[in-house]
């Protein structure tokens, strides 16, 4: 499991093996390509992976073709509370998100 951050240090989401859940452990997304990119369930892209586990959206990320429909990964349990990451400045030309927006992801 890979705890997410924003640049506040907020904990924000979390990934276990190619799927992403926001931080009341509800499926919002995944990996396809296998890397830092995540789209939601419907194929747009949704973030990416920075440096400690900061989770930004790229403005204008170039699109990458229809990445297909992973099947629901079922419930991964609570993920506990990894604690405040302090914090980090945003990348240029990136987007920070709050629990309260990736929250709204779950439907």
């Amino acid at each position: 499991m890979k705890y997410l951050f924003n640049s506040s240090g907020n904990w924000i989401a979390f990934k276990i093996e190619n799927y992403l859940f926001n931080a009341n452990a509800n499926w919002i997304g995944w990996f396809p390509w296998g890397d830092e990119h995540a789209v939601d369930k419907n194929g747009k892209y949704m973030g990416s992976i920075f440096d400690n586990n900061r989770f930004y959206k790229i403005n204008h990320f170039p699109y990458r073709g229809y990445p297909g429909y992973p099947g629901y990964p079922g419930y991964p349990g609570y993920p506990g509370y990894p604690g405040y990451a302090g914090y980090s400045p945003r990348p240029m030309n990136t987007k920070d998100y709050t629990p309260e927006e990736l929250k709204n992801l779950e439907n």
